[in-house]
């Protein structure tokens, strides 16, 4: 585990060792008291004195290794801190390049508070390693081998007594791993979950509110919230006893020794001079056992993240290859694709192509597979079987900077940043100037809304863009395809969030990015790809048509079915009844 850390310290991993060193002097420092000590009480066993000189130099070297214990410690701790933030730094930018480089749609199904509590709460964990467990560990554990060592030198019967607390308090601690290792993967998956609840709470307050579901989205949150506190006092629950038990006998080396210890004096099977030795020396290693040991504890939580990170480090990357595009055309070609979302497959050997410059629409009933197909085309996730070409070139042969510059993908739900609407139009086309922005804005029919604000295209978006409605953040999402301007639009129901004063416009605007592109739209409102040159019609995730609006009407069950639905539903009105109230009825 350490070995895996330290190859994120890079140029700090000296800084790392020396933290070690100094450490090791400044426990070093803490234990030699203990020496000097027996010094001044060993010529008083022997029957001998001991001058005044001899008790001032050694009181004051005593005093010297307590200013030099904290000189030591302390610079060892900062040393230990400067490479462990560093080490941070490298790791949260390793994972930030491995997740660059993994399908998009892998990284948007762990959710926001698992990727939040990895980057933030699990990295920094490993500072605990790094800056404390590591070198205090290294340092509080070599000093008392060395003094244990030592004390077989001077009577090794009272050194194995010396030693018989350890293996007490290392069985409770063993103990305690093992009881508490079972634990933690249902108590770090409970964490996930209530990270992902709390997110998904506070984003959604605005619709729990409005729909008057305060009560089924509090039980959740309560109940995910709850089920982290009990499984958090589950693991504890097992762990407090032997934490106890190890606490109370490792700092206890003498446990042994002085009882014992004392029987073999009055036997003469040892002499009072070593055991009062051993003992000062055993007093001077308590402490740092305890603190070297106690850093164990937090090692199976550590290794379990670590492995955590590790598996989304090593998780493999999306397909692609460092070519450029070099397709013949812009035609869109799927070729018996097949996908699978975890180990249910969702798509099962479509085969369609859209030609160069032609409108295709993918329609079919919720869960059939449309979206899923749009998202597979901007390579969100690398498929299972078959292929996806561009002009007979396949997705994964180009990077996926390549593949982007050909594709403006608009989604149903588009995030905006919180930096100014221009800017956020400019993502489009970096380097575009202030005027080929606002004239993409005005062709997205922006000006509209954007005169209503007070700063205008330079107001902030606001996080996630929340300063604009749905329908405002999807106009900007236009007006990026329109400024990108790619020969390919792939459009996800585009016009989710218009309102009907607003389609015609917002239609207007989709004509302004489509003029000219091969295009596949994905669509609900079937009356707006009658036109369509094919419609492909997805079902249980199969293609089960393809054709024109008249020939599938007339062809494909499905398609009719799909067709009557959508005309009943712009059938359905409204109607309200008003009674007249005889103002007597009015009156308190």
């Amino acid at each position: 585990m350490f070995q895996k850390v330290l190859e994120y310290t890079g140029t700090y991993r000296k800084t790392t060792y020396r933290a070690i060193v100094f450490m090791l002097l400044g426990v070093l420092m803490n234990v030699i008291p203990f020496w000097l000590i027996y010094q001044m009480i060993a010529p008083l066993l022997n029957h001998e004195t001991i001058g005044g000189n001899d008790i001032v130099w050694r009181v004051a070297v005593i005093g010297v290794c307590a200013v030099g214990h904290g000189y030591f410690y302390v610079h060892g701790l900062s040393l230990s801190h400067e490479s462990a933030y560093h080490t941070l730094e490298n790791l949260r930018i390793s994972l930030q390049k491995k997740m660059e480089k993994q399908p998009l749609g892998t990284i948007q199904e762990k959710g926001t508070g698992v990727i939040k509590k990895m980057f933030i709460d699990d990295i920094e964990t490993i500072e605990l390693l790094l800056a404390h467990a590591l070198p205090e560990g290294i340092a509080n554990i070599a000093i008392p081998v060395f003094v244990f060592i030592f004390m077989f030198f001077v009577d090794w019967k009272l050194a194995l007594l010396s030693l018989c607390a350890l293996p007490l308090g290392i069985m409770a601690m063993m103990i305690m791993y093992r009881s508490g290792t079972s634990k933690m993967g249902v108590y770090y998956g409970a964490a996930q979950k209530m990270n992902n609840t709390i997110v998904e709470y506070i984003n959604g307050m605005e619709v729990v509110k409005v729909f008057n579901r305060d009560g089924d989205s509090y039980r959740r949150f309560e109940k995910d919230i709850h089920a982290y506190r009990d499984f958090t006092l589950d693991w504890y629950r097992v762990c407090w006893p032997w934490m106890a038990m190890y606490n109370a006998i490792l700092p206890c080396v003498a446990l042994f020794t002085l009882p014992i210890g004392t029987y073999f004096v009055f036997r003469g099977i040892s002499t009072l001079p070593d055991l009062v030795l051993v003992l000062c020396m055993s007093f001077g290693i308590g402490a740092p056992l305890v603190r070297a040991l106690g850093f164990m504890s937090t090692l199976p939580q550590i290794n379990y993240k670590i492995g955590n990170l590790e598996k989304l480090m090593n998780a493999p990357p999306l397909q692609q290859n460092s070519n450029r595009f070099t397709g013949k055309d812009h035609s869109v070609s799927f070729e018996n694709v097949r996908f699978a979302y975890q180990d249910e497959e969702v798509l099962h050997g479509v085969t369609f192509e859209a030609k160069s410059h032609s409108l295709t629409a993918l329609v079919g009933e919720s869960g059939s597979g449309k979206s899923t197909l749009a998202k597979l085309l901007v390579h969100f996730y690398d498929i299972n079987g078959g292929a996806i070409k561009i002009g007979g070139q396949d997705i994964r042969d180009m990077s996926l900077e390549a593949l982007n510059q050909e594709i403006s993908y608009v989604s149903q739900e588009q995030y905006l940043f919180n930096i100014s609407l221009l800017e956020n139009i400019r993502l489009g086309k970096l380097s575009a100037t202030d005027e080929e922005v606002m004239s993409a804005a005005e062709k997205a029919q922006c000006n509209e809304f954007f005169a209503r604000l007070e700063k205008g295209i330079y107001t902030m978006a606001g996080d996630g863009g929340k300063q604009l409605s749905g329908g405002e953040r999807q106009r900007i999402s236009l007006a990026r395809a329109i400024l990108k301007n790619a020969p390919i639009v792939v459009l996800d129901e585009a016009t989710a969030f218009m309102d009907p004063e607003n389609e015609e416009k917002m239609n207007d605007a989709i004509a302004e990015v489509i003029k000219g592109k091969t295009v596949i739209v994905i669509a609900h409102r079937l009356q707006s790809i009658v036109g369509a040159d094919q419609i492909c019609v997805m079902a249980n995730g199969t293609l089960a048509a393809v054709g024109t609006h008249e020939k599938l009407r007339k062809t494909s069950p499905e398609y009719a079915k799909l067709w009557r639905a959508s005309e009943d539903s712009n059938e359905w009105s409204v109607s309200t009844k008003s009674a007249d109230l005889k103002r007597g009825d009015e009156e308190v």
